[in-house]
């Protein structure tokens, strides 16, 4: 909040509270200096995906209908970051409206967007669940349709089910793509890898070594921002 919505709402609490009324106009000027440097970084208001959006009057008003305790700007910023967690936690990066390629914008809008939402300027982007039926019935499907194009296989070779189950301990890859798969998590494996001095194509493990090229244990970074960008686009189509 700024100085003058500082002030707005420290004049409200005293309205409800006449305990709070300063003794002259020094007290009031330097309660103001207090309240506006504590609450600086909390928002009067700020939005929230499930409309219980964030109001500091209502803040105010609960604690003082509520508590025997006078307020304290503490009553009103930890509020506050409990909410601006929550609404983290349900944000889903959009698709920034760059070019993918430009790792430095790309990098720079998403923290953009999160910076919005850390401090209310922006509602939280929540994608939901596939349309057309129960969501947990769409979940399952497309689950099962990624684990049919991933199971059953090692190379060209059909392997039946009991005995790739066996083999899990030396194809962990797969194994790996099979629980994201059944999770509704994003496969890296499922894309080309965009960092240039790999370039693995979709379907196989990246690559290390300049010279000696061999498997990486895990996709590049790059590979698996991609794939999470790629999944929650198909997901909000």
């Amino acid at each position: 909040m700024n100085r003058t919505e500082t002030a707005a709402l420290l004049a409200y609490a005293v309205s409800l509270d006449p305990r709070l009324t300063p003794e002259d106009q020094a007290a009031a000027e330097d309660r103001l200096d207090q309240w506006a440097e504590l609450l600086v970084n909390v928002p009067a208001t700020a939005p929230h995906p499930d409309g219980r959006d964030w109001n500091a009057a209502a803040v105010v008003h609960h604690h003082i209908s509520t508590s025997p305790y006078r307020i304290q700007p503490s009553d009103i910023g930890a509020p506050w970051q409990k909410f601006k967690a929550d609404a983290i936690g349900r944000h889903t990066d959009p698709v920034p409206p760059v070019d993918p390629n430009d790792a430095r914008a790309y990098r720079a809008a998403l923290a953009g967007t999160r910076q919005a939402v850390a401090t209310g300027q922006a509602t939280p982007a929540v994608y939901r669940e596939l349309t057309g039926g129960s969501t947990r019935d769409a979940r399952d499907e497309f689950a099962a349709a990624r684990l049919a194009a991933i199971e059953g296989h090692v190379g060209n070779n059909y392997v039946p089910r009991e005995v790739a189950d066996k083999l899990t301990p030396w194809r962990r890859t797969r194994a790996q793509r099979e629980r994201l798969a059944a999770a509704g998590q994003p496969d890296p494996l499922n894309i080309r890898c965009p960092w240039d001095p790999c370039r693995a194509a979709a379907g196989q493990p990246c690559q290390q070594g300049s010279k000696r090229r061999t498997d990486r244990a895990v996709p590049h970074p790059a590979r698996v921002e991609a794939a999470h960008v790629q999944h929650y686009a198909q997901g909000a189509a």
